[in-house]
């Protein structure tokens, strides 16, 4: 299988393709397509029964599994290698600690609105690139399961996929990047719909 990425997705190294379950796919779209139902499955698991705790690192490998458990071997495991985004590998655990104890403190402390420390925990999350894919798709989960159970609400996301190339995925990954240098602004302004 030849994979294609959007502009700014992480390339599966030859080691992590070798993981891939339905040996059927041959295109780009198929696996697209493949991991969309996967993951439409792990949204009806996670909304419709009681939450686990997006604060919670077990909690988050047993979503991504969820997630992509279908497609991937390595589903809900932390990535073994370096990616053209986020920490060194073998510091994942650490960042991973910090960020969900920052997060814990923010909430503790009311540091900012319930939107805001979603969008942060969404952004660290990403940064952070816990798994060798689907890292944008799981971020975006989490910080909707934490947006509900602060605020009861969940982000819009830009009201389309951000999976493929478009206007929006481009403007996703600006905000993001400027949160990246420390403007969290654009990515809120991204967020800015909400819904109930």
């Amino acid at each position: 299988m030849k994979f294609e990425y959007a502009p700014g997705a992480t390339p599966i190294d030859a080691d992590e393709a070798t993981g891939l379950i339905p040996s059927h796919l041959t295109l780009q779209h198929e696996l697209n397509e493949y991991e969309e139902t996967n993951i439409l499955e792990a949204v009806d698991w996670l909304f419709g029964r009681r939450r686990g705790d997006p604060l919670d690192q077990r909690f988050i490998r047993a979503v991504h599994r969820r997630m992509f458990g279908q497609t991937w071997k390595w589903a809900g495991e932390a990535r073994r290698s370096d990616k053209n985004i986020g920490v060194r590998w073998y510091e994942i655990p650490l960042h991973l600690n910090q960020m969900l104890g920052d997060v814990r403190a923010q909430i503790e402390h009311k540091a900012y609105p319930p939107v805001e420390i979603a969008a942060r925990y969404h952004h660290r999350l990403v940064a952070i690139h816990v798994f060798p894919n689907g890292n944008g798709r799981h971020a975006r989960l989490m910080a909707d399961l934490l947006l509900t159970e602060l605020a009861n609400q969940r982000f819009e996301w830009g009201r389309e996929s951000l999976t493929t190339a478009s206007e929006v995925r481009s403007r996703y990954i600006a905000a993001l990047r400027a949160a990246d240098g420390g403007d969290c602004q654009p990515l809120l302004a991204f967020l800015g719909q909400i819904t109930d």
